[in-house]
Formats: C-alpha cells, sequence, structure tokens
C-alpha cells in the first residue's frame, strides 16, 4: 500500500454536496464553514480520501456529485483562474490553453509495478528497455511517490471522483475514484465517464474500485498548474491502483480513459476472463436491415475515428457509432461476445478533422464541449490546420498572435476536443445497453503503404491473433523531415499493455472454448500506395465496400479466394460498382520478396521483444505464412 501516511490533517472539513450553484460555487471555492459529510462515503472510499488528504494536504475537500450546478460552478472557478476561455460563437464551448510543455502522453515515464518484472516485460528485455511496456518495482514506485505527493495539494481543493466506466450498474462496467487538485480534470471527467450521486449509490452495493490520486504538481503557466520534469505516471494492477503526478493533459490526468481501461483494464479482464481492448465499436446495418456490430483496432493516424463515424457511400448501408476508443468485451451465458464502450464522451485529436474527412464528428463538437490547444478564430470560435482554409486572423494554441509564414501550426498537432457521446447524430440506440452489443467480426489494420492488401480474413481464430500480434504501421519519425518508418504496434496496444505482451497473446488464444461463438477476424488497410505515391483505394466511405464483403464472410457467403496471407475478396465479389477505375491486381497483390521480408522482421521482433515468452502457436503461425509465401 502506497499511502503510509496516518496522520490526517484538520483542513479536509469543507465536503459539498449541495444542490444548488451558489452553494457549490461557494464550496468549491472553499467555503470555512465545515460541512463534515465524509461519513456519507463508504468506509473503503472514505478511507482513501482520508490518506490521501493526509499525503496531499489540501486546503478543503469536495466530493463531485455530477449535478449541472456543480458544472456551472466548476466553469466559473476556471474562467477565474485563467484555465479556460469561454467560445461565444458556439453553445457552451470552452478553450484550453496547457503549458507548452504537457500536450501529450509521456510513455517513457509511464510506468507498471508487480512483485517481478516478468510480469509487466517479457523475459527477452529483462533488465532491459522494453518496446512492450515500462517495469518499476515496488521500492522505486513508492520512492516515486514520497518525492512529490506529500504536500503536493497545499491551498488547494481537492476533488473526489466516483466514476463509472460503461453504464451505471452494467455487469460489463466497473467503478473507479479519482482524487485530483484539477477542476479542468474533474470537469473532462463529467464527459468522459458517468460521474457522480449515481456511482457513490453503486458503490453502497458493491465497494469494489480503482483507487486513482492525481496532482498537478507546482510549476506550469498562468491557468495551467504542472511539472513536466517530474511527471510520472504509475499503475500497481495487484492492488488496482493508479497514480499520477505533474500533468494536467488528458491522456496523463483522466485516469479512467488509458489508464484504467486499457492498462489497469487489460489485467482485470486476464483476471475475470475477458478483453480490454483499443478498439472502435461501430453497429453496421445492411441494406435488408439487418444489422451487425464490428470492433475494429488501428493504431492512431490509421481512420479509427473515421471509421467509427463514417458515412457510407454504397447505397443502403448505414453506420452508427457505439464508441471511438476503446471496447470491454465478454462472452456472455449464450457464447456471444458481447462489448461496450465503457466511455462516456469522445477524446479526439482536432487537426485532420473537418466536413470532408470527417463530417458526423463536425456535427457532433460544436456543443458542450473543451477544445484543448486548438487555434481561436477572432469571433470566438476555433480552428486547426486541416479543418478548411485559415481564417486571416488566428490566436494560435500558445496564445499568440499566428504568423502563417512561420509554418508554425496554429494548432498543436495532438490538440484535443473532449465531447459528450450523446451528441453524435449517429451515435447507436444501443451505445449504452447494460449487456453490450453483439461482435460479429473483429478488424486490424495499419497504415501499410505497399505490399499489405486491402483486406484479408483470417483463416480461424489463432491466425487472426497473429494478425494481431504482427501489426506493423507507418508512423512519421519525431524529426521533422525525417522519412517514414513502419513501426510494430501489436493489437494497436503497444503503449497500453498492462501485463507481459506474451500472456496477453496467451489470454487472447484462450478465448475460444465450447459453446462460444467467435467472430471472425480481419486484417484491412487503406493506405496501399501505387508507384507513383497516390492511394490505390479512396477511403473513409468508400471504405463501407469492404465492410459489405466483412459482413458477407460473417455470413459464410463463399465470396473469397484462399491466398499465402488467408482469405481475400474473389474477383468481382468486392463491390466497386460506380468507383471508376481501381487497380485491383496491385491492391490485393501479395510481392514474394516483400512477404518473406516481413516474414524475416516479425521473426526479429518476436525474438527481440518477447523471446519465450511467446505462445509457441505464433511460431507455428509465422512458419505458416514463411511457408505459403515461398510456395506461391
Amino acid at each position: 500500500m502506497v499511502f503510509l501516511f496516518s496522520r490526517i490533517t484538520k483542513k479536509y472539513a469543507q465536503v459539498a454536496l449541495a444542490c444548488g450553484r451558489a452553494a457549490h460555487q461557494t464550496a468549491l471555492r472553499g467555503a470555512t464553514a465545515p460541512t463534515p459529510q465524509l461519513a456519507t462515503l463508504t468506509p473503503k472510499v472514505r478511507a482513501f480520501v482520508e490518506r490521501s488528504v493526509a499525503l496531499c494536504q489540501p486546503e478543503h475537500v469536495h466530493v463531485c456529485d455530477g449535478s449541472e450546478a456543480e458544472a456551472s460552478a466548476l466553469l466559473h472557478i476556471m474562467q477565474q483562474q485563467g484555465t479556460l476561455k469561454r467560445l461565444p460563437k458556439y453553445d457552451n464551448c470552452w478553450l484550453a490553453r496547457t503549458d507548452p510543455a504537457d500536450v501529450a502522453r509521456v510513455e517513457s515515464r509511464t510506468f507498471i509495478c508487480s512483485d517481478k518484472e516478468r510480469d509487466v516485460v517479457p523475459i527477452a528485455r529483462a533488465g532491459q528497455k522494453s518496446a512492450l511496456g515500462n517495469y518499476i518495482a515496488a521500492a522505486d514506485y513508492d520512492k516515486a511517490i514520497t518525492e512529490r505527493f506529500p504536500g503536493c495539494m497545499r491551498g488547494r481543493t481537492m476533488y473526489v471522483i466516483p466514476f463509472s466506466m460503461g453504464p451505471v450498474g452494467s455487469p460489463l462496467s466497473k467503478i473507479g475514484v479519482e482524487i485530483t487538485d484539477s477542476p479542468y480534470v474533474v470537469y473532462s471527467m463529467r464527459v468522459m465517464t458517468r460521474m457522480g450521486a449515481k456511482v457513490l449509490e453503486a458503490l453502497r452495493q458493491d465497494e469494489q474500485f480503482v483507487r486513482c490520486l492525481h496532482a498537478v504538481g507546482t510549476g506550469g503557466i498562468q491557468g495551467w498548474p504542472c511539472d513536466p520534469p517530474r511527471t510520472i505516471i504509475l499503475h500497481k494492477p495487484a492492488d488496482n491502483e493508479i497514480v499520477s503526478y505533474g500533468s494536467g493533459y488528458g491522456g496523463n490526468s483522466l485516469l479512467g480513459k488509458k489508464c484504467f481501461a486499457l492498462r489497469l483494464g487489460s489485467v482485470i479482464a486476464r483476471r475475470e476472463g475477458w478483453l480490454a481492448e483499443h478498439m472502435l465499436i461501430v453497429g453496421v446495418t445492411d441494406p435488408k436491415g439487418r444489422k451487425r456490430y464490428i470492433a475494429a483496432a488501428f493504431p492512431s493516424a490509421c481512420g479509427k475515428t473515421n471509421l467509427a463515424m463514417m458515412t457510407p457511400t454504397l447505397p443502403g448501408y448505414k453506420v452508427e457509432c457505439v464508441g471511438d476508443d476503446i471496447a470491454w468485451m465478454k462472452f456472455d451465458k449464450n457464447g456471444v461476445l458481447r462489448a461496450i464502450n465503457p466511455e462516456n464522451g469522445f477524446f479526439g485529436v482536432a487537426p485532420g478533422t473537418s466536413e470532408a474527412t470527417n463530417p458526423i464528428a463536425m456535427s457532433t463538437v460544436f456543443k458542450n464541449t473543451v477544445f484543448t490547444n486548438v487555434g481561436e478564430t477572432n469571433d470566438g470560435g476555433v480552428w486547426w490546420e486541416g479543418m478548411g482554409a485559415a481564417p486571416e486572423s488566428l490566436t494560435d494554441w500558445k496564445g499568440q498572435p499566428w504568423d502563417p509564414s512561420k509554418k508554425t501550426p496554429a494548432a498543436h498537432p495532438n490538440s484535443r476536443f473532449c465531447t459528450p457521446a450523446e451528441q453524435c447524430p449517429i451515435i447507436d440506440s444501443e451505445w449504452e445497453s447494460s449487456e453490450g452489443v453483439p461482435i460479429s467480426a473483429i478488424l486490424l489494420g495499419g497504415r501499410r503503404p505497399a505490399g499489405v492488401p486491402l483486406v484479408v480474413e483470417a483463416r480461424d481464430w489463432n491466425h487472426g491473433v497473429f494478425m494481431g500480434a504482427t501489426m506493423r504501421s507507418e508512423a512519421t519519425a519525431a524529426a521533422e523531415h525525417s522519412g517514414k518508418t513502419i513501426m510494430h504496434d501489436p493489437f494497436a496496444m503497444r503503449p497500453f499493455f498492462g501485463y507481459n505482451f506474451g500472456d496477453y497473446l496467451k489470454h487472447w488464444l484462450s478465448m475460444p472454448k465450447p459453446g462460444r461463438q467467435v467472430p471472425k477476424i480481419f486484417h484491412v488497410n487503406w493506405f496501399r500506395k501505387n508507384d507513383e505515391g497516390k492511394f490505390l483505394w479512396p477511403g473513409f466511405g468508400e471504405n463501407s465496400r469492404v465492410l459489405d464483403w466483412i459482413l458477407r464472410r460473417c455470413d459464410n457467403e463463399p465470396c473469397y479466394t484462399e491466398t499465402p496471407l488467408g482469405f481475400v475478396p474473389k474477383q468481382n465479389d468486392l463491390n466497386v460498382q460506380n468507383l471508376g477505375k481501381i487497380d485491383m491486381d496491385t491492391l490485393f497483390s501479395i510481392p514474394k520478396d516483400f512477404w518473406l521480408q516481413e516474414a524475416d522482421a516479425i521473426e526479429k521482433y518476436f525474438k527481440e521483444e518477447v523471446g519465450q515468452d511467446l505462445p509457441k502457436e505464433m511460431w507455428q503461425e509465422l512458419e505458416k505464412l514463411r511457408k505459403n509465401v515461398q510456395q506461391s
């Protein structure tokens, strides 16, 4: 247990549970008259709060109820502090500008603590830096906390956020309690999770919860306190505990998101026999009115949000969004794999989002939204690169007049919108179903400019797991003007594994059992190019044509042919009507030399990063791939 401080400070008395805006404003500022309602918390939650108070020594404590009055009070306080600025062009939209050093997830300072290093990092990287996770020993974990947290909230309000990942009361949902000193985090968690009084009531029925402690630290700029040099993100799965210090950026501070939903979530899922994945979920209705649900794992910049909010071009098809980022999936008593979106909002990357690329997102974000690090127009609106022509007068993400001649972006490349999911015009009617939606197919994909066909169906479940284990995608190197490189990103989970990747693969391989209906698995690649560097496939809404073939295969329609990589559409079985000239031969070609090199790269990765922890089934699939390609 991290929180070793037993003496409770006398300054935790202010707990606000009143329902009026004035009462909330008074409480959130920190009234002097105590309202001792910590007794309303369940014993375990209260104990967590009291230990955190003793450690962080805040001036006041506020237990969040999730009410509109509370949200209004938080917005008022953040305006006074300089954290948020109203955007009068839109309905209840706000602009935040972070410290320039606090703009993204800090993977190099994100750690998993366990008794043994091998619990976290495959044996091949024992004692070395791993691409598949960062291990921290228990003593170093405790040291990191004791060096940062004592007294870190002096003079501030400590907020207690009871939240549910997934619909409150769903058998697939989990509860957490985040403690933070950031009103920006509280307001954002209100968007991204179900939080407040209903969750406290659920805790009275079952007191299991994940403990999440966050502090922004000291330093930063006016309105955005942070401590970038000492930022650290810690996870201790054995204790269901997450600790984050020094960053207010969403990926590091909204602890229900990647920290809970994926890193801890993957460990809990393994423990309990389900899957916590970096996947979107969509419902696809065909022209006959039959609806199926698909989950899909893509690395960043590979079209995940665009697929989640697709406008199909194929007549008669309809796509509806359940979630754009995370899926929790569990087999029900009838053997059907069911999925929920554990989140309640969208935390999307703004640059590149436009009416042309994602009109649904554009119809979603311009009300009840917090924009972070985007450009600001002189009429009280926002702008980012890829949105359209830049207005004449802009203020950049650092709050300075934007000069396009200097070629610095008006919006930070990782600028974000934080928007309620219920506002999405194509939100699925079952997006908050307690039982989850039934998954018919799982898609895996990446940005591969050469060699990889548009769509390939796995021969069986083990082959599909191999597809996920060997996912690779083109990424832009960090140095400006450097070339593109192909990075390994298995299951699009590389930054989010909560335990040993070899054990993660074994868990996936364990899913098929008698009576279970495992979904078909497919690999897709919207990004193959010709020799002139132009895309061979139009993408976006035209990807509905690929979904059409995938759903036909889910019905076991014999519309495929076998290749060394798996099953692909038979000639004329992929609907390309009215698309113009598509070079189908190149789009589906399987260059022998390319794939022999690919097999060598996979083997090297398996040996160097996973070693003895790799399941034998993955070596067998690699040998099948190499043999099939050699004989082709």
